[in-house]
């Protein structure tokens, strides 16, 4: 069960790590689909045998937009609710940056440090986030990222 917290108890959070996600799987039958879903069919994704022989990666890798939407669902892992909250929208990054390929048949995760929470109008918050995505027994991440969150209290 998600933990909800009131915007003042999750303002007290600001500069602490929130928690990592569990581990998502990176499955070649995900790759797969997000390359149909989003039209972005390059070999690099799709074809295994031609990856493993002409890419430094040993087969396919997952899509770096694959791996930025797999976020929303980090974020629902870890991040603690706000009481009285009528929506959360994503609205946007100050920063992505992809700094390792996620091969396909991997596992990641993401670290969630609470940067800034800011009520911009009576009852909308931005919550600012740092995320980091792990791969399961990678030392490098596959992507930071400073995430923006709208959340509207009612």
């Amino acid at each position: 069960t998600r933990t909800t917290l009131s915007v003042e108890e999750l303002k007290a959070k600001v500069d602490q790590d929130l928690g990592t996600s569990k581990w998502f799987p990176v499955t070649q039958e995900r790759i797969d689909q997000f390359a149909d879903l989003t039209e972005d069919p390059q070999w690099i994704h799709l074809d295994a045998e031609r990856a493993a022989k002409e890419t430094p990666f040993g087969g396919t890798i997952a899509h770096g937009f694959l791996s930025l939407s797999l976020l929303s669902a980090m974020a629902m892992d870890v991040v603690p609710g706000v009481q009285g909250t009528v929506m959360g929208i994503n609205y946007g990054f100050d920063k992505v940056r992809f700094l390792n390929p996620v091969r396909a048949g991997s596992k990641v995760r993401a670290r969630h440090v609470l940067v800034d929470a800011v009520e911009k109008q009576p009852g909308r918050w931005l919550m600012t986030y740092d995320v980091t995505v792990e791969i399961d027994g990678i030392e490098t991440p596959a992507l930071i990222a400073r995430s923006l969150a709208m959340i509207v209290v009612g």
